[in-house]
């Protein structure tokens, strides 16, 4: 998997807007009503991440969830990113 370019990342985050480039990686803080929703939403990430063999960073806060990704074997941010930030976002949302 390639690295993207500055400007395939630009217009990666414009269709993720809740994303953002942190130092070479994408982020995004989830925000849910309790620690067990926090909790259900990490399993699937779990669940996600293994089966795409593609794993996050995860920083749990009580009711606070925050994603951090990028493609290690890349050096940088890769579409698999990005199509990790999506699958949370759907996640979230439902």
């Amino acid at each position: 998997m390639d690295k993207l370019s500055e400007s395939e990342i630009r217009a990666a985050i414009e269709s993720t807007p809740e994303w953002s480039e942190v130092g070479g990686e994408i982020q995004r803080t989830f925000q849910f009503n309790d620690f067990d929703a926090s909790m259900a939403f990490v399993a699937k990430i779990a669940d996600y991440a293994e089966r795409v063999q593609h794993h996050p960073d995860i920083l749990i806060r009580y009711n606070k969830v925050t994603l951090t990704v990028s493609t290690h074997d890349a050096g940088g941010i890769t579409k698999n990113d990005f199509e990790l930030a999506r699958a949370a976002d759907g996640y979230a949302a439902g």
